[in-house]
């Protein structure tokens, strides 16, 4: 008998003592099997913060290349070719994104053949090509700070293929079966969109056997599960309709898509307990009722629980400094899937360091009830760029991790816009729902009548900034939010 069969019989052991048990006897018992609960409900738990990064992932691919409501297909770049209001957000189910840039999204199958990416010259405008697997480690770059603006060819090869790569193409190995490619072009305003286009457009995938003109593999098909999910916040916030579906989906996923091999060893074998085994789909039928009512009430915590955690290393002023491994965690994997929940596909430091804040100066909770002020004084190390890199100021509704609607479309402010500043460098960013009129008006970033977050970006951050996150002490962050 197993350790997952012997605490079952444990706990019905003690269900039946206890109705013929009474007094400090039957206290016991039920003590007994309370903690029996709690271990259940930690070991569920841990397997749920293991697995929310690639149960995102596989709502993100749902969403964007293989459900039935799809913009794209698998092995296509869907192109969002335009800057990502709140709406789109929300169509895609895409957490606190970017609007200072053109998003790709690409979930690339390289179980039948290897995808050719091609990068362009873009003269100068910053582009990077976040290459992620499964677990949303972001193990590779095209462009940015990895490789450069003046493009290239690489071949992106699957795990088990052990051809050749054409002559002058780079080869790069992928963990997991199905990876994302997510490129993001910089654009500075809608007036800038063409030129932004013209690199997205210019950024193309192609099967090897194609791009060799050879004969294509069959086009294989899909019957994946829809994830059936709040459609009012990000799907990476883990609101299932039926809690469950959780563990199905990751039981799912992970089976196409094993993780390394030190973490089956080290990883996996605790979560047999709760019916998961690598290469066997997870069926609730055959698991305990006890351990399943555990496992339930986990997979509906875990979103919530990942929201509420921080995920730093610092708080300067209310801004959360992030840890020096966002996007490639390796065994951290709490931090792992905070990320996934708040901030899908966050890049790693090298290539871009997101500061956010929940609260102001005074660690109150943001709310559009207050208004706020942010000054901006020189040295401003933490918002340094290597060119052509920028910074940016965005915010979102804490509810629904989207941008906020709002009269003048305004979703963010930064090295792109024309900021009212005083002889010194300093600069004011005023955070409030009304306009504050006259020149302020240019500072205004809008904020909605309830609670919201903020982030700022830092894009192809200076190395002195991405070195200084390894020691925190070394780091001064963004000037707080004070309220007025």
């Amino acid at each position: 008998m197993d350790a997952a069969r012997r605490i079952i019989a444990v706990a019905f052991s003690v269900l039946l003592a206890t109705s013929s048990l009474a007094g400090c006897a039957q206290v016991q018992r039920l003590q007994e099997l309370r903690n029996i609960q709690n271990g259940m409900h930690a070991l569920a738990v841990n397997a749920a913060i293991y697995g929310v990064p690639i149960v995102a992932m596989y709502n993100l691919r749902n969403s964007t290349s293989t459900g039935p409501s799809a913009k794209g297909r698998p092995d296509e770049i869907l192109r969002i070719d335009t800057i990502t209001t709140p709406q789109i957000s929300q169509q895609l189910g895409f957490v606190s994104p970017n609007v200072n840039v053109l998003y790709g999204f690409g979930f690339m199958d390289l179980k039948a053949q290897p995808i050719i990416l091609r990068a362009p010259n873009s003269h100068g405008r910053y582009y990077v090509i976040q290459i992620a697997d499964m677990w949303t480690n972001s193990f590779a770059y095209v462009g940015g700070t990895a490789t450069g603006y003046t493009g290239g060819t690489y071949a992106l090869v699957g795990p088990g293929w052990h051809g050749s790569v054409p002559r002058g193409v780079k080869r790069i190995d992928c963990p997991t079966r199905w990876i994302d490619l997510q490129p993001r072009v910089h654009v500075k305003n809608r007036a800038d969109l063409p030129g932004a286009k013209r690199v997205l457009q210019a950024i193309t995938v192609t099967g090897l056997a194609q791009y060799t003109r050879r004969p294509p593999p069959p086009q294989p098909t899909y019957h994946y599960p829809v994830p059936n999910i709040n459609p009012n916040v990000a799907s990476s916030q883990m609101q299932f309709v039926d809690p469950l579906q959780f563990w199905e989906i990751f039981s799912d996923a992970m089976n196409e898509n094993p993780p390394p091999r030190d973490q089956i060893a080290t990883m996996l074998p605790q979560f047999k307990y709760l019916g998961i085994v690598l290469g066997k789909q997870w069926k609730r039928a055959d698991v305990n009722p006890y351990v399943l009512a555990q496992m339930k009430t986990v997979a509906q915590e875990i979103g919530p629980m990942m929201q509420s955690m921080t995920l730093t290393v610092k708080t300067v002023n209310g801004w959360t400094i992030p840890p020096a491994n966002v996007g490639l965690s390796g065994e951290d994997y709490l931090t792992r899937a905070i990320v996934a929940v708040i901030g899908l596909l966050a890049n790693t430091p090298s290539e871009a360091i997101y500061y956010s804040a929940f609260h102001d100066g005074s660690s109150a909770a943001l709310s559009g009830s207050k208004q706020y002020t942010i000054v901006f004084t020189p040295p401003m190390t933490y918002i340094e760029t290597v060119p052509p890199g920028y910074w940016s100021l965005t915010m979102y509704d804490e509810v629904t991790g989207y941008p906020i609607s709002n009269p003048i479309d305004r979703y963010s402010l930064g090295s792109d816009d024309v900021l009212k500043s005083n002889a010194d460098g300093s600069f004011t960013i005023y955070i409030q729902p009304n306009n504050p009129g006259g020149s302020e008006e240019s500072n205004w970033l809008p904020a909605p009548s309830g609670s919201f977050y903020l982030i700022l970006r830092n894009y192809a951050p200076v190395p002195a900034v991405v070195q200084a996150l390894g020691n925190p002490p070394a780091l001064n962050g963004p000037p707080p939010l004070v309220a007025q």
